[in-house]
């Protein structure tokens, strides 16, 4: 494993190397790093620092950076891809846990865990333009393909909240189950999909509405229920596959979008928390946190295929190709 700190050999030659397929991030934190992983080969390259506490993390639009939420510094760390460094960093307000972009690259919407607020951070500019009061300890965002509604969940509150991308107006607060995570808007615009840890389910809303459509629930044999906690949710571009990480369950489920019912159940490594598609979808790479390990499974074949050891705690994954 390379050593903690900038960039080492190791990525300096896969960065030189045209041929990937893709590169994986994976925020590590308790490191206060960033793991980056030959996505093709499996194989860990380098290990960056980064700010202190290292949560959420994803691509900008362009896929030339890295954004990464470093709670404990209050910021958003960008590292450049080309470069695999810290080039940059982002006032975010206190406490950044989970962020959406939006589509147009422009802005991100960041949930300000101990603040009980959602931050829009213009990215050119680094400031922070507007602020919108929601429950308490906000943590899941999204934000739907049009940039029209930016999704926020609220731990303690157990509520969804839907807010006006362009105005920044609080538009809803939607009771869901207790202790909600992640939410996400499917590519198609149409449902919300919103996880419960502490339930272990996933509420599925019409996006126009916000009626209810479906609760799914998870069950895994042989596993307490208390330990099946929904948490991280990855969808398919074409909509057709979406899966949950279920945390100390060791498991992500495949639903059917179609019709809400759970095809089958894939082992990974210890408390999976969040994961990401590779961008030809013939990967999903799911982060570990009690493992300290990356799990790829093979979509294709609908087997996990490899585990990869990182750094200590990894949470988020980002993918780019």
């Amino acid at each position: 494993m390379p050593h903690v700190g900038d960039v080492l050999l190791a990525g300096a030659l896969i960065l030189a190397t045209p041929a990937l397929a893709d590169r994986v991030y994976v925020s590590n934190e308790q490191d206060n790093t960033v793991s980056i992983i030959d996505g093709e080969r499996g194989e860990l390259v380098a290990t960056v620092d980064v700010g202190r506490r290292p949560r959420g993390i994803a691509p900008s639009v362009d896929g030339k950076s890295i954004f990464i939420a470093v709670g404990d510094d209050d910021r958003i760390d960008v590292l450049d891809v080309a470069t695999a460094k810290v080039v940059r960093s982002i006032p975010s307000g206190e406490d950044p846990e989970l962020f959406a972009v939006h589509p147009d690259g422009k802005r991100l919407f960041v949930a300000n865990e101990d603040d009980a607020k959602v931050s829009a951070v213009d990215i050119a500019s680094s400031e922070v333009t507007a602020e919108v009061e929601v429950g308490v300890e906000p943590e899941g965002m999204g934000v739907s393909p049009d940039g029209k509604l930016v999704l926020a969940t609220s731990e303690t509150t157990s509520m969804l909240h839907v807010i006006d991308a362009a105005s920044m107006e609080l538009l809803d607060n939607i009771l869901v189950d207790t202790r909600p995570r992640e939410a996400m808007v499917t590519p198609d615009g149409a449902q919300i999909w919103v996880s419960s840890e502490i339930r272990g389910t996933v509420e599925v809303f019409d996006a126009n509405t916000r009626a209810s459509l479906k609760k799914i629930s998870f069950g895994v044999p042989s596993v307490s229920r208390e330990l099946v906690q929904a948490v991280g949710i990855e969808m398919s571009p074409n909509g057709k596959r979406a899966f949950v990480a279920l945390g100390p369950a060791n498991r992500v489920a495949e639903v059917d979008p179609a019709s809400f019912e759970v095809v089958r159940m894939f082992l990974v490594g210890q408390r999976v928390w969040h994961m990401a598609l590779s961008p030809d979808g013939r990967r999903l790479y799911t982060a570990n946190g009690t493992s300290s390990d990356v799990t790829i499974v093979d979509l294709e074949t609908n087997e996990p295929v490899k585990t990869i050891a990182v750094g200590r705690g990894p949470w988020g994954v980002a993918v780019v190709p």
